[in-house]
């Protein structure tokens, strides 16, 4: 019971100065913080998230340190990693526009993945923090919050680069009553997307979290392996809602 406690135990700091601030402060789970000046932030979270960033990384100049015309090992499997995000992106965004927005869906949707797989896969509670305790990055509502928000500011700025301020034209069309709903979906989108990925991610580690604790050896096995199928479907659907989107405000109406 105590565990169930410590890790559901939800912590509001209110700034009722910024209601911004309010909503970032949110957070589920116990937490390492760091010190900036005035502001608090999960130190916890940068620590995994520089470590999946490390393995990204490091996996992307392993696999392409010495370039074959037939690729093999690392190279094989980096080539191929590009060629289903290229695919992916050509589906979503179409033929003629889709190159440019390979880097930034490739970016997120690895990033989503390692982290996903870090969580099912590295046992980060072993490491003792002096308070909190470690997770997967997008264990936690601010990142995916964040990675929400950069698929946001990509949509508008893809529409916004593609037709000026005619992508607003979208918000009347087809017809002028329709505003308030085409605005509202577009503060959704964000929301959906931060809340699935965060749900889901907590709910799998919490889980597992708990069998393990309750029955350790053989029933968290199946679980586990289950919650890797499930991070890599989760990091599938947010690449492909932000190629969607993306491809929603290039396409010409």
């Amino acid at each position: 019971m105590v565990i169930m406690n410590e890790t559901l135990g939800t912590f509001y700091q209110l700034n009722s100065k910024n209601p911004i601030f309010e909503m970032s402060e949110v957070s589920v789970g116990q937490h390492f913080y760091w010190n900036f000046g005035d502001y608090q932030v999960h130190g916890q979270v940068l620590l995994t998230t520089w470590v999946v960033l490390g393995l990204i990384i490091l996996l992307s100049l392993l696999g392409n340190r010495d370039l074959k015309k037939i690729p093999t090992g690392l190279q094989n499997l980096t080539e191929y990693i590009t060629e289903f995000i290229r695919d992916l992106a050509k589906t979503q965004i179409g033929e003629e526009e889709y190159l440019a927005w390979v880097p930034f869906l490739g970016t997120i949707f690895l990033f989503i993945f390692v982290s996903n797989w870090s969580g099912a896969l590295l046992p980060w509670r072993l490491i003792e923090l002096p308070h909190g305790e470690l997770a997967a990055p997008t264990n936690d509502i601010n990142t995916t919050v964040a990675l929400a928000l950069l698929t946001s500011i990509a949509y508008f700025y893809a529409g916004l680069r593609k037709k000026g301020l005619g992508y607003f034209k979208r918000y009347i069309e087809p017809a002028a009553f329709l505003l308030p709903i085409n605005v509202l979906e577009d503060f959704t989108k964000p929301l959906s997307l931060s809340f699935r990925l965060f749900g889901n991610i907590l709910a799998d580690e919490l889980v597992v979290g708990v069998l393990i604790a309750l029955v350790p050896l053989v029933v968290p096995i199946p679980l586990m392996l289950l919650g890797l199928f499930t991070s890599a479907i989760q990091a599938l659907v947010f690449a492909t809602l932000a190629g969607a989107y993306i491809g929603e405000a290039l396409e010409g109406h």
